[in-house]
Order: C-alpha cells, then structure tokens, then sequence
C-alpha cells in the first residue's frame, strides 16, 4: 500500500515542512482556535509518521540509510538538502512526532495567554528537531540545530514561572557556546574535504570517507563532543538542566526532556563515532566519558533525593538517565548500544509523562513542593494509578519500557568494563530511593491538608494524553523485540565502522599513538573498498585501522 502512494518519495519532506505549514495557520487563525489548529497540526505529522514503521525495512541496505533524498541547496560550497533515515533515526522521530501532539494537548489549561505566539513556537521546534534527525548534511545539521534554540528560549523566557528569564538565558548561553565550537569542526572537516577529497562537500557520506590523523580527530571529537554532552547534558554540563525544567512551562518541559537532550545522545551515534572511530576507541576518551556517565548516574540520584520540588526532582533523573546512555555509547558494544538507544526512548515517554503528570497536579493545587501534597490516592485514584506506572517505569522496574534499556545498557558495559557497570548499577537502586518516597509522600501519606480533599481525578482529556504512553510503556517492556529487530541492523553497520575504521588514515608514527613502537605506518590501498588503509611495511596485507587500546 505504501509503495502504491509512494509514501517513501514524500513522507520525510512532509514530517519536516508540514509543522512549519501548521505554524502559518496558527498565526492566521483566531486566538481562540490556535491550540486546536496546532493539536490537528502536529496529529496529522504523528499519523503520517506512523507508516515509517512498515517503509523503513531494517533487512536492506545493511543497517544504512533509506527513503533518501538529496537536492542542490548551496552548490558553491557543497551544501546540499539531503534527508535520510536508518534505525537510529527512525526512532527519534516517531518519538518526536509522538510526544508533539500530547505535549500541545497537555498545553490547553496551562497557556492562558500569547497563545497564538506558544503554539507557532511549538511547531517551529518540531520542525527544528525533525530535520536534526534527518539531515545527512552536516552544515544542514547544523542550522537545525541551531534552530530548536530559538523556539524553546522563548518558550522558557516567555511562559516560564518565577525566574524564567535566568533560566532562558543560561540555556541559550550553554547550548550556543558548545554549537559555535562544532561550527568551526564541521568548517574544518569541510576545508580538509575539499584538500583531500578534491570536492567542497558537507555530505555525511563524503566526510566519512576523509582522511584524518588521530590528532586531528581527537580535537575535532573534543568540539563536536562539547556540543553535544552539553545538550544531553553530561555531567559538569549539566547546571542549566534544572533552572529550565523547573522555570519552563509543562509543555516546554515534556519536549525537552522527551525530545531536546535526545540531540545530544543523537550525535554520540550519528557523528562522534563513525566520523572518528580512532578517537572513539582511544583509551583516554573512553574513560572519561564513562566515567562522566557513571558521576552523572549516582551524582543526579543523590542530588534528586533531597529536592523540596518534584519538578526539579524528575529534572534531576533526566540527567542520571542519559548518564546510562552515555556508558552504553562508550561502552562499543552491541548490547551497549542498543541499550543507549533503548533508554533514550524510554526516557522519551517516561519522562515525559512524568512532566505531563506534575503539570496536572500543579494546574490543580498551584504548587510543586512535594510536602504540600499527601494522600491524594484516596481522591484522585486514577491520577495516582498513572503515577506510579510512570515513575516505577522511570526507575527500570522490570515489566516496563526503562528496565530494557538500562539492562541492555549495563549488560554491553559488563562485557568490556566491568568496574564501571557495577558502580553505575548502583544507580538504579538509588533511583529506587528519590522515587519511591516521593510517590509515598505525593499519594499515600495521610490526607491531611485542605486543599487536597478537593483535588479531582483525571478529566477524559487527560486520559486521552496518558493512556498511550502508558500503554507505551507496558507494551515495549513486556515486547521489545520489533524495537531491537529495527534498530540492529544500524548499530551493527555503526560498530564494525568504529572496530574495523577502514577510511580513518593515520598519517602518524604508530609510537604517536602510545604504542611504544618507531615502525610507520603507510597509506595502502584497499581494493575491497576503494577505502585507504592503515598498515605497515612488509607486515602483509593490510587489517584495516589498528586498533587504539
């Protein structure tokens, strides 16, 4: 049915310019109507989305891209509008064109005023983030990228609480420093292309056959690495995480948590590691990431259990949890890997019902702080059902989406560094111990103020949000078979590039590389490839790029 449409020859174009077609109707349509014109918007992207499930065919192209498409944009210096999705992408945008409708949905009591002006910025971030999963341009990348930074620093500036001016403002701050630095590497990778290639290309496919010293690839993983750990956010990146979940609205919180830091992560895959396998491997960055992920793990948990305000509180875990993304990015395993992705989609939909669910609670008693609340399972029963689903999904319990992830992530962690996956288990006790009680105190403490005698249960609009996240959870924990079946074939084709590195040419002395050895390496061609490998002199056919350990 989808060839006979040719759903493959539209659909991508349509995720990525339909919102921005939904933004000018909302500017054009009354005040009034504007949240329901954005909601019929972003729905009509979701539904589209869906048939990327069945178009996207994991068992083609070993893992890479399909339903391509690739036209001139700026000939002059080799920029072009190339779009493209392989089972790394696929899931990030189902998940953003997932979350959009119930995040602007969840928005309908929240936003009282500027509606017009919210809903067009809503749309307009869906269009940025959409393109930063599809670009297989790299300075296309780059501008839409840039770009979810406008719509969520008014989003946090305009409609934020108390402090959202601060808040606004550090986010820009922190986000632009990092990009400007990944700007000047991808303009370096382009300068070297048009050397060493004899072409001006930002083609992700022509930079992964360029040429590049270890040294060169290590400052370049340090500037594109600092862009992306600062989006995720990593630890000691991290500080502006809580001031914009806590000031952001409810909306503007659940598609940062769900779909924003997933750019980062997102980058970890599609750019550090296969654009610099040899940086990738090298000993001294796989220990410091995995060892930032493991303080990030057991630093948020800690600091997350002592929060007065449960916003702030799940602010916290996001961090803790891309934390296990990041050791089982680092950790260059399969399981590790899939484990990564798995968590960012989990975390996607708890997290994001987590925000959803503190903005109910907030629209009903005006207030965050987990000690005002108590008892609230006896008077909103469904309300606290949803709850604690969400929050024992949050914390990994088997059965639901988070446990996957998180096992997958500390299982391909094992297999190469032990240490580290038993101290980052630790984690996933201590996630036990801000959740649990915060969910103690929020519903099943005594009933002893007020103000929460009279707090309703769920309305038939917020069930219509929740139960398919829910549903979500359940299904993907108890099922994640076609998620990994999807997703296998584009990790596998990731880590035999990053193993085997047949296009990374270290034009060094191998006792640059800490081997201890004078012997130096040449260029030899690969005739299986086309690819220039790394070998030695008289040592018989070359291997492919030596390993770094």
């Amino acid at each position: 049915m989808l060839d006979m449409v040719s759903y493959s020859d539209w659909i991508l174009h349509a995720l990525l310019w339909l919102p921005l077609a939904g933004l000018a109707h909302v500017l054009w349509t009354p005040a009034e109507h504007a949240k329901t014109v954005a909601f019929r918007w972003s729905l009509l992207v979701f539904v589209l989305s869906i048939g990327l499930w069945w178009a996207y065919d994991p068992a083609v192209g070993q893992g890479g891209f399909q339903l391509e498409s690739t036209r001139p944009w700026i000939a002059a210096w080799g920029v072009s509008y190339s779009l493209g999705l392989d089972g790394i992408s696929l899931f990030m945008v189902m998940l953003t064109t997932f979350t959009a409708p119930l995040a602007i949905l969840g928005s309908f009591n929240y936003i009282k005023n500027r509606q017009k002006a919210f809903y067009a910025l809503m749309l307009l971030f869906q269009t940025g983030v959409v393109g930063v999963f599809l670009a297989t341009d790299l300075l296309l990348f780059y501008v839409f990228f840039e770009l979810t930074l406008v719509p969520m620093y008014f989003i946090i500036g305009v409609w934020g609480g108390e402090r959202r001016i601060y808040a606004a403002i550090k986010f820009f701050l922190f986000t632009a420093v990092g990009s400007l630095l990944m700007l000047v590497a991808i303009l370096y990778l382009h300068q070297r292309a048009e050397t060493l290639l004899g072409a001006a290309t930002f083609s992700y496919a022509d930079l992964l056959r360029l040429p590049l010293t270890l040294k060169e690839q290590l400052w370049l993983f340090g500037a594109f690495a600092l862009a992306f750990s600062i989006k995720v956010p990593i630890f000691p990146f991290h500080t502006w995480l809580p001031d914009a979940h806590v000031e952001a609205p409810t909306p503007g919180s659940v598609v940062l948590a769900a779909i924003l830091l997933k750019m980062g992560t997102y980058g970890f895959l599609r750019f550090l590691l296969p654009l610099f396998p040899a940086a990738s491997q090298h000993p001294t960055v796989v220990a410091v990431m995995l060892t930032l992920g493991v303080i990030g793990i057991i630093y948020a948990a800690l600091v997350a259990a002592v929060q007065p305000d449960a916003k702030k509180l799940v602010a916290y875990t996001s961090v803790a949890h891309m934390g296990f993304v990041v050791i089982g990015i680092f950790a260059l395993t399969t399981n590790g890997l899939q484990g990564g992705l798995f968590v960012m989609i989990s975390h996607g939909i708890s997290t994001g019902a987590l925000f959803l669910l503190l903005g109910m609670l907030y629209e009903r008693r005006h207030t965050r702080l987990i000690e005002d609340f108590g008892g609230l399972g006896r008077v909103a029963p469904m309300l606290a059902t949803a709850f604690v689903i969400t929050g024992l999904a949050s914390i990994g319990l088997p059965g639901t989406s988070g446990f996957v992830g998180e096992f997958l992530a500390l299982l391909g962690t094992f297999e190469t560094h032990p240490l580290v996956a038993i101290f980052a288990t630790t984690g996933v006790v201590f996630a036990a111990y801000y959740m649990l009680p915060m969910l103690q105190r929020i519903f099943f403490n005594e009933l002893d103020k007020e103000e929460n005698v009279a707090v309703e249960d769920l309305s038939r609009r917020e069930i219509v949000i929740l139960a398919p996240l829910i549903a979500l959870m359940i299904v993907i924990g108890v099922y994640p078979a076609p998620f990994l079946e999807r997703m296998e074939p584009s990790v596998q084709a990731l880590l035999e590039r990053v193993e085997q590195s047949p296009n990374s040419v270290l034009r060094l002395g191998v006792d640059e590389l800490g081997l201890g050895v004078s012997a130096a390496p040449v260029i030899i061609p690969d005739e299986s490839n086309g690819f220039p490998v790394m070998g030695e002199m008289g040592d018989g056919p070359p291997r492919g790029l030596m390993a770094v350990r």
